[in-house]
């Protein structure tokens, strides 16, 4: 039998080197460590969940078993709940300011019920014509019949003025400022909204109205006249377009008073018609009457 050859001494060594070098078969445990540690924390979770939920259920269905600790913590979550709501309230206040303008807590709708027959009428016209509400209507139509005395004007005249200015419209925007449904400018007459609650009030339809009274009152007094007066409130003094403002305005006011003298003729009693007394004719001498004619005996 032939001698192997032999390898000369150290020419296997780089060979056994790099199967020395080579890395092993790792361990299956050892390579899956992250992955199981990772399902046994999940697991673990999941697990802590379910249990919190039992603990809270478990509770819950105690505490509803006994009257006495729902009472406890019925009345200790109110609690919680009001003082939240009370905080809430008081940073609203502090943000808001102290005292609410007027503005801003007046109603602004009215039944139409709490208004007299004319004041009913006149409201039920301008909310058909300008197709708007008749409860916020009728709380303007009121507004100007307990302005417009105090103000020396008639209260159609306020009206028709809101009319042609804004078309009832108490969010209108005008030019030079005019705001509101009377157009009135703001800023212009600062000092007559401050009490009402400040520029935000023009855009309150009871308080433009209160201004705007006002501004036309003084406007009718300088001017002399209504039709001057309404040319001053309007700011316009040429142009055929801005002339004929007052005839639209006291045409429009035209409508109203025959709308509201209407409604009042309707409603005023008609007199009650004396019952006529008969003439009695006197019989002439020598007649008999009835009661005087001779009876006559009957016939058997």
């Amino acid at each position: 039998m032939p001698d192997t050859p032999k390898t000369p001494h150290g020419l296997d060594t780089p060979h056994r080197q790099d199967q020395a070098l080579a890395p092993g078969p790792q361990r299956p445990g050892v390579a899956n460590l992250p992955q199981m540690l990772t399902r046994a924390l999940v697991s673990l979770s999941q697990h802590s969940l379910a249990a919190v939920g039992l603990a809270v259920t478990a509770a819950l269905l105690l505490g509803l078993s006994q009257p006495g600790l729902r009472a406890v913590v019925e009345a200790h979550t109110l609690g919680w709940l009001q003082g939240r709501q009370e905080a809430r309230t008081e940073m609203h206040a502090a943000d808001s300011g102290a005292e609410q303008p007027e503005a801003l807590s007046r109603t602004t709708a009215t039944e139409p019920s709490a208004l007299t027959g004319e004041q009913a009428a006149v409201a039920e016209w301008i909310a058909k014509r300008y197709r708007i509400a008749l409860e916020p209507v009728s709380r303007l139509v009121l507004e100007a019949w307990s302005i417009g005395p105090r103000a020396g004007l008639e209260p159609t005249l306020i009206l028709a003025v809101a009319a042609v200015e804004s078309a009832f419209n108490p969010f209108a925007q005008g030019s030079g400022g005019a705001k509101g449904l009377m157009q009135v400018v703001a800023h212009a007459h600062l000092e007559k909204f401050e009490p009402l609650g400040g520029l935000r009030a023009a855009f309150d339809p009871v308080s433009n109205l209160r201004v705007g009274a006002l501004v036309l009152r003084e406007s009718i007094a300088e001017a002399g006249s209504v039709e001057g007066g309404l040319l001053a409130y309007m700011g316009a003094y040429s142009t055929s377009q801005q002339a004929s403002y007052p005839q639209r305005v006291l045409g429009e006011q035209s409508q109203l008073q025959q709308v509201a003298q209407k409604a009042q003729t309707a409603q005023t009693p008609q007199p009650t018609p004396k019952p006529q007394k008969i003439a009695q004719t006197k019989a002439p001498e020598g007649a008999q009457t009835l009661a005087q004619a001779p009876k006559v005996a009957p016939i058997h």
